[in-house]
């Protein structure tokens, strides 16, 4: 069962890269993609914002987040959440972005699509989902490639979330990583017809073929405009 990685002991608490390299203090971003503020901020901080921007706290510090997703982006996010909506509705809570995670006072993400099994609703609260999903979804942008396949996963990885999906939307690639012990595995590559399936979720069955196919191709830009990651 996914659970495994909810488990808390002395190992968990030093934490591990998605590589597996433990980590003696929390992980935090390699690289700052917008840092707007330096440190030191909690959620209460983050939460009494209202500039309209969409940032992240990233170990206390205010990240602003890349411009608003393209419509591929949008539209692969809700085949996704379509998808497992089928088959894994009644086993489990689905959300897509825009929802805070929020995994310490000092660290509140927002990934695309989080799956929470529906024994443990008593995460899920006011201000967001406060403590570790069973699984969640981000979906590649230009913009978000460090901040989704580094820092992200390093930071899903500390929290113990037992599994994590990277999706590419230009190729239909999905990267499953799964929680072992103190890091991720990358367990599996799907595209094409290869079915979609996860070791702490059986409901979960499809293929990105499937998904791909309901989703229309996107023209060019108009001229003269600039396009958005």
């Amino acid at each position: 069962m996914c659970y495994n990685g909810h488990r808390k002991d002395r190992q968990a608490e030093e934490g591990c890269d998605v590589m597996g390299q433990k980590e003696n203090q929390r992980p935090t971003p390699q690289q700052k993609p917008s840092v707007v503020r330096e440190g030191g901020m909690t959620y209460d901080d983050y939460a009494a914002l209202d500039d309209g921007n969409r940032y992240e706290l990233a170990a206390g510090r205010l990240e602003l987040m890349s411009p608003s997703p393209s419509p591929r982006h949008q539209l692969l996010s809700y085949e996704l959440l379509r998808t497992l909506a089928d088959t894994c509705e009644r086993d489990y809570i689905i959300l897509n972005a825009p929802i805070d995670l929020i995994l310490s006072p000092s660290e509140v993400r927002q990934p695309d699509l989080l799956l929470v099994r529906q024994d443990r609703i008593h995460i899920l609260t006011e201000r967001g989902v406060e403590g570790p999903p069973d699984l969640v979804v981000e979906i590649l942008s230009p913009s978000t490639l460090q901040r989704d396949k580094v820092d992200k996963a390093k930071v899903y990885a500390f929290y113990r979330i037992p599994e994590y999906w990277i999706v590419e939307p230009q190729t239909f690639v999905l990267e499953q990583y799964i929680l072992e012990k103190e890091r991720y595995e990358l367990t599996a590559v799907y595209h094409g017809e290869e079915p979609v399936s996860s070791p702490g979720m059986p409901c979960i069955s499809f293929t990105m073929q499937a998904i791909a196919e309901r989703i229309p191709d996107i023209g060019p830009r108009a001229a003269g405009t600039k396009s958005n990651p």
